[in-house]
């Protein structure tokens, strides 16, 4: 690959443009986001131009042909806006401010100390555990 650095070849297959045109497979976790509260915030959707409204209509056809996201109905959403790129084209950006501010942080989002140090009990050689 022309300006890649050849250490990294035996890596192109991550930076490839058809795996990123398929979305990855199911995994057997689900991820939960939990709201304080029992309704998430509402916002007033952002007007847009006519050309950030047709921009935010092909990338919503494009990623629904590609099976990365699918149509729902909701009562509540995020307001979305475009900023421009240096190319002229534009970057779309969706305003999750009010949606984090009401999301609960996972005090632990790894497995505690006690059972981590029960996982490496025997084990002689570990690099540090924080």
């Amino acid at each position: 690959m022309k300006g890649f650095p050849s250490v990294y070849h035996q890596y192109l297959d991550v930076f490839s443009k058809v795996k990123a045109e398929k979305i990855p497979p199911n995994h057997t976790c689900d991820h939960h986001i939990e709201l304080e509260g029992s309704l998430p915030p509402v916002r007033v959707i952002y007007s847009l131009l006519n050309q950030e409204s047709d921009t935010l209509r092909a990338y919503i056809s494009e990623n629904v042909e590609k099976g990365f996201i699918h149509p729902i109905s909701s009562s509540t959403g995020a307001p979305v806006l475009f900023v421009k790129k240096k190319d002229g084209g534009l970057r779309l950006c969706v305003d999750y401010r009010k949606f984090n501010a009401v999301t609960r942080k996972n005090k632990y989002p790894f497995p505690p100390m006690n059972q981590l140090l029960t996982f490496f009990k025997g084990s002689s050689v570990f690099s540090k555990i924080d």
